[in-house]
Formats: structure tokens, sequence, C-alpha cells
């Protein structure tokens, strides 16, 4: 029989009954034989609902101390999992991310793991139990709790399954796979039943909501089998269905893939751009003004210099959100006194859209048919990015959904029958 980790989202854990069902989903694969490791999320809203509570009292909240108190979710749902099992009949055991333990780097809300011991969960395992670890959370060299940031938990599943080199890691969630692009945005998304890694890899990066980044990167290094399914089926569907469902993510590229030449649409609102106008054209000057960014740990997307004229140019580059308020601070404070920009221009209503596809590679005039299709819907591209298999553009976020299905539509995504597994 195979070992497997299911990893379970805040959806499925967000009430006493969903938990109770995910509890006879893991029963069912452990009575036909099989070792299995759950990694939870916290209950849905609950992580939203401790921090919101915490910048209740400051809107600046000490980093550790957030961890301290987001990790309380995941250890909550973990034992009331545990607790489910154990009135299911299986023998199961919860352990919070120090305990195991997973250990990560020091940086608090966003912390990256670095290795974890598998010896108690093997012992578990080798004891017929079935192991919870909490997910999203860790512990630094200092002995603090940490947690890795949203949707840290698919990170924590997969590296879990990395560190007992499981036979597959099942994602569960309130989706039944990975479409081509979000289905709330274009009606006539499909389901996919197999999709590569690199595409899944872009499509994580560019916005895709199903899988976080870092949980693909992992599956990648260490080549997890990983699946994406649906955790609002029947829990007691038969194993051999279930086993097959979903969207599977693989490391083979194969003929039907090469088929397609884009895959899929990403977006994500979360983008700012921000321009410093009149920049001295010299070497070194784009470390001078992303080295300070970076060291504030601020994640810089897409970069665009333009050319120069009198000895300066315009410098733009995009940002989280999130990070936006604090991006432009440091500039005000420390970069551009130290550059001399002339000017700084900031635009938190845009948004990316991007085409992804293993494809790509071999077919020419994809990213003209991508502009074209833009154009002619009266959408002006601010920014262009591409890599082999993909490519992104900045555009006004109010255009974003009409650019999307327009997109969806000009690479005949709405009309390509599903793949069979």
């Amino acid at each position: 029989m195979s070992l497997i980790v299911h990893k379970y989202g805040g959806t499925s854990m967000g009430s006493v009954e969903r938990i109770k069902n995910v509890a006879r989903r893991v029963a069912k694969w452990h009575a036909a034989g099989h070792q299995v490791v759950v990694v939870p999320s916290a209950m849905a809203g609950e992580t939203n609902r401790l921090l919101g509570l915490a910048r209740e009292i400051t809107p600046q909240p000490d980093g550790r101390e957030l961890d301290m108190i987001a990790a309380t979710g995941e250890q909550a749902s973990s034992g009331l999992l545990a607790i489910a099992l154990q009135a299911e009949g299986v023998s199961a055991r919860s352990y919070a991310g120090w305990q195991v333990p997973v250990r990560t780097d020091s940086s608090f809300t966003k912390a990256r793991i670095s290795s974890i011991d598998d010896a108690r969960i093997r012992g578990d395992l080798d004891a017929g139990r079935v192991v919870i670890v909490t997910g999203f959370q860790g512990i630094d060299p200092d002995g603090h709790i940490t947690t890795l940031g949203r949707g840290g938990s698919d990170t924590s599943a997969v590296a879990v399954a990395a560190a007992i080199k499981a036979d597959e890691c099942l994602i569960y969630t309130d989706v039944d796979g990975v479409y081509t692009t979000d289905p709330r945005v274009v009606p006539e998304a499909r389901r996919m039943s197999v999709v590569s890694f690199e595409e899944m890899l872009e499509m994580a990066s560019l916005g895709s909501k199903v899988l976080q980044i870092r949980s693909v990167e992992f599956a990648g290094k260490y080549r997890v089998p990983v699946r994406v399914l649906s955790s609002l089926t029947d829990p007691l569907i038969p194993l051999d269905e279930e086993m097959v469902s979903g969207t599977l993510i693989t490391f083979e590229e194969d003929e039907k893939m090469e088929a397609a030449v884009v895959s899929g649409i990403a977006f994500s609102r979360d983008e700012a751009k921000i321009t410093l106008l009149g920049v001295p054209d010299k070497p070194g000057i784009a470390f001078s003004i992303l080295g300070p960014v970076a060291a504030a740990n601020i994640d810089v997307d897409m970069i665009v210099q333009n050319q120069s004229v009198a000895g300066t140019t315009d410098f733009s580059f995009t940002v989280n959100r999130n990070e936006f308020a604090r991006a432009v601070d440091l500039l005000k404070r420390e970069v551009i006194p130290a550059v001399a920009a002339r000017e700084l221009n900031t635009d938190e209503k845009v948004a990316k859209v991007s085409i992804v596809g293993i494809g790509m590679r071999s077919h020419v005039g994809v990213a003209s048919l991508m502009f074209q299709t833009l154009s002619q819907e009266g959408i002006n591209i601010q920014m262009i990015s591409t890599s082999e298999i993909k490519t992104s553009v900045i555009i006004d976020d109010k255009y974003m959904e009409l650019g999307v299905r327009a997109l969806h539509k000009a690479f005949g995504l709405d009309q390509a029958p599903a793949t069979k597994v």
C-alpha cells in the first residue's frame, strides 16, 4: 500500500461537520491499508480573525507575536481532526510544527522551511496511526514559532511529503482541480486533468490561487507527485475513483501536452506599480534602487528600465499591494535621496494578466496574438515580461476581467475538450 499525504484547506476544515467529513475520508484511505499523514489548515476565517485582533491593538504588530497568534489556528483544527478520527475508530495523533519539528529560518510571517525531522512521524505510522501535522508553521533556530505566509499549509504538506518520501501528495480544496483560468471570471473555463510542473509553477507565480508557489517549488525540487482535488465530494466516494480525480501535476511532458499552445490564463489583482523618473543612467543604478528593497524583504516582480535620454532613464517595477506602502516609504527615505531621482510615480490600480503554456516554446506569434487581442478590446499594456512558457502584461485593473475573458477565447481554451487521465 502507499504512503500518502493529505492536505485540507480552511474551507474543508470550516465547521465541525466538515471536519467529520475529512475524518471519514481519511479513515477510508486508512482502512484500505494506506499510511496517511494529514496537514490541515486553520478553520476558514480563523487566521484572519486572530490577526485582526492583533491589528485592533496596533496597526503594525511585531512579527514574532503575530506568528505566535496565527499558529494557534492550525493547532486547533489539528486537534479537532484527531478527535474526529478517534471517534471513527482510527488511532490518530496530532503535532504542532515545533513538535515534529519543521525547521525554518527566522523570517516571521513568511518563513521558509529548511528541514523536517521525520522520525516522530515514521514512528507513529509504523504503529498504525494516522499522523496529523499542523500546516503553515514551524520553528526557527532560536526556538521561536514561525509561520510560512498565506497558503503555507500547501508548502508544509509538500515538504512533509518530500521528507517522508510519500508516493503522492493530495491537496484537497474547495475546487475540483486546476482550471484554464478562474471559472468565476470565465464560466467557460475547463478543468485540466494533467498539467506540467513547469506550467503549474508559472501559474502559481503569476496569480493562480490554487497552489502556493513555494509548494510547487518544493514539489519540483524533490519531484513529489501532487494532485489537486475537491474535498466537497462525498467522503465515501470509491477510492479507485478518487485516486484519479482532480488535476495531476506531472513531471513528464507528453504529446497531448504539446498539442495546447497555451494551457491557462493566470491573473493577479494584488499588484502595484512604482516608477522612479529621471534616474541617472549609470552602472549599478538598478542595484542602488532594488538592493535596499530586497534587504527590506520586499518581493519585486516585473522590472522595466527605459532607454536613456540625456543621461537619465525611468525605472519601473511592481510589488504586491500589501507591501506597496512599505516600499514607497523606503524609497522616499533611502533610495530617492541616494540616487537623485527626479520624481516618484505610483499606481495601485494595476493588474497582471499572463498566458502560460509549454507549447509556447515551439510556436511563434503567441505573444503577438495576446497583444492583438488586448488591443482590439481597447486595453493598454503598461509593462511586459516574458519567459519560454509565459508572457505577462500589466494593465489597468478595471480591464482585467475583460482581458482574461478575451484571451481565454482567443486561444481556444473554452472549446478544447478536457482530457482524461
